[in-house]
């Protein structure tokens, strides 16, 4: 390891020793000194948390690149310094929630304290609640910000820390930069920790409440699910903060048999019964499939640990449960929502969608052939709600990402798995009404508006000589771009970093209309691929996502299309040297 970063480290260390901290994280700071071997020191040291596309995360431990009451506290009183300025002369307060992980009472509390000493009201949630009920009610009280404690669907040994502006949302330019500056000024003698009980209130059943009618006002066909409600569900937590929202939002909707897997209804942080609490991965479904199988359900779901994304499995056409990608997710959900916008007399010719760049390119064109505009965003939903501030003129219907996130409505502006499942239930009821299965109508969309494939794969690189790997890996698919890939030639390169899009075959350049930069790539092929490269912004990863084209003519073929469209995909990653 290179010793300038190492006694960069440990002279960053050295200043946890003195001053404001607590004696068990001084002899916490104490051993990793002292240590032989010095990954974790530089690990723990060798940088500052920083804001991503999900705010703060990192690992719980000492040190200014992990997670604890002082990067926690930092960032709270950088927060409130901030808030003081932007609303000075106001009665400002703020909301918090926290999620199933370890220390977020205690990470929860830090906040609610550090706020409440700088003379800014803090509500907080009497136990966990899933990040879209966070996101309401900043909403319904009038809070100008917001935090949640969570990770998402990160490791156990993660926490994290979510900040919200007065929408509801994630913090986007100009306030994340505001708050991230404000953040760096602070020193750990000017974090105010003593709280001050009289701003903390505690937030109970009365806004869950609120927010379950708010989740029902987005039903779009109550009647169906009225004829349909003895459908068969499987709902299950992943030991996390939807335990009690989502099963109580389903039978808010009217249907009746909604199961629990009762080993995942336990809440822990250690996820006991998963290796990732992640409903992106399949074997995280897989007691839920298993309960589905006992009681001949129609519908398994899912939610990540703080509640903001959806996993759904279904059957085929053979009787045999599968996974539902989160492109396939999202497709469903704007099929339906402009189907039944039109069905119903809602299109009054303003209504608009949102998805990622890195979302198919599918659900443009359902969108477009209905008269519904679509608009595209970077990663991550705080950009779908600043889509949602520039087009006070039209009507959102809905929005989703790849990543298993989807926004019906806009009670909300955080992807909701809450609201998602509920109305995914809806769907499903809906498909029964016509006599199809979800998994019909899936097929029956693509043979309608295109056959698309699509796929994510992401390589993990960890610690400080894993960052540097991933910026040399999109250093040289920047500087040095394939010139075909997979026998394809590449027609067009975006790139969000520098905020311009190349014509490959003119070599015509035109600026591409962001505000901000974002470290993306894509590749348009000729044969219609597109392929899409990023690092991740809250996880070791750089992330590959590939959508393939092809014809669907008939339901019939959909096994041997997708089947064809995934070997595609398996080829052009390994000509990119992507395993």
């Amino acid at each position: 390891m290179d010793k300038q970063i190492i006694a960069k480290a440990t002279e960053k260390a050295k200043t946890w020793l003195e001053g404001s901290y607590d004696e068990e994280t001084k002899a916490k700071v104490r051993e990793l000194l002292e240590a032989e071997d010095k990954t974790e020191l530089v690990d723990s040291f060798y940088k500052d948390l920083e804001f991503g596309t999900g705010g703060l995360r990192g690992i719980m431990g000492v040190g200014t690149n992990r997670m604890n009451i002082y990067t926690v506290g930092g960032a709270t009183q950088g927060l409130a310094n901030y808030l003081n300025k932007q609303f000075k002369g106001e009665e400002i307060s703020m909301c918090i929630g926290y999620d199933c992980r370890h220390n977020n009472k205690l990470f929860s509390n830090t906040v609610a304290n550090v706020m409440s000493a700088n003379g800014i009201k803090a509500y907080i949630f009497e136990d966990l609640r899933p990040t879209p009920e966070l996101s309401f009610a900043i909403r319904e009280l009038g809070c100008k910000s917001g935090v949640i404690i969570t990770a998402s669907h990160n490791p156990k040994e993660y926490n994290g820390y979510k900040a919200y502006w007065d929408d509801g949302s994630q913090l986007v330019p100009p306030h994340d930069k505001g708050v991230i500056d404000e953040v760096k000024k602070i020193k750990v003698e000017d974090i105010k920790f003593d709280g001050n009980p009289e701003l903390i209130e505690v937030l109970g059943k009365k806004m869950d409440e609120k927010y379950l009618a708010a989740v029902k006002s987005l039903s779009l066909d109550p009647e169906v699910i009225q004829k349909h409600k003895d459908l068969k569900i499987v709902f299950t937590p992943l030991h996390g903060a939807t335990h009690y929202m989502t099963p109580a939002s389903i039978k808010n909707y009217g249907f009746s048999h909604v199961y629990d897997v009762p080993e995942q209804y336990v809440i822990s942080g250690d996820f006991p019964t998963v290796e990732s609490a992640n409903p992106e991965e399949p074997v995280a479904l897989e007691m839920a499939i298993d309960r589905a199988k006992e009681v001949d359900a129609d519908l398994v779901m899912a939610c990540d640990p703080d509640g903001d994304r959806i996993g759904i499995s279904i059957k085929n056409d053979k009787g045999e449960w599968i996974l539902v990608n989160g492109n396939q997710t999202a497709l469903l959900f704007t099929y339906y929502l402009i189907t039944q916008y039109k069905k119903k007399g809602l299109m009054k010719g303003n209504e608009y969608i949102v998805k990622t760049v890195v979302t198919s390119e599918l659900l443009r064109k359902i969108a477009e052939e209905n008269n519904v505009k679509c608009y595209d965003t970077y990663t991550g939903f705080k950009w779908i709600a600043e889509a949602i501030r520039k087009h006070p003129e039209g009507h959102y219907i809905g929005g989703g990402e790849e990543s298993f996130g989807y926004m019906v409505g806009n009670i909300v502006r955080d992807k909701d798995g809450v609201s998602a499942c509920s109305i995914m239930a809806e769907i499903v009821a809906w498909a029964k009404e016509q006599g199809k299965t979800l998994y019909e109508l899936l097929k029956e969309i693509y043979v309608e508006y295109g056959f698309s494939q699509e796929k994510m794969i992401y390589i993990v690189r960890k610690g400080i000589s894993g960052a540097e790997e991933i910026n040399q890996m999109m250093h040289d698919f920047r500087h040095n771009p394939p010139k075909t890939i997979n026998g394809s030639e590449v027609m067009k390169i975006n790139d969000y970093k520098v905020r311009e899009s190349t014509d490959i075959t003119t070599g015509k350049r035109e600026k591409l209309n962001y505000e901000t930069a974002s470290n993306v790539l894509q590749y348009y092929l000729e044969d219609g691929s597109k392929i899409s490269v990023r690092p991740s912004g809250t996880e070791p990863k750089i992330k590959f996502y590939f959508e393939v084209k092809d014809e669907l003519k008939s339901a019939e073929q959909f096994d041997k299309v997708s089947a064809k469209a995934l070997d595609k995909i398996a080829k052009i990653a390994e000509d990119m040297g992507v395993k």
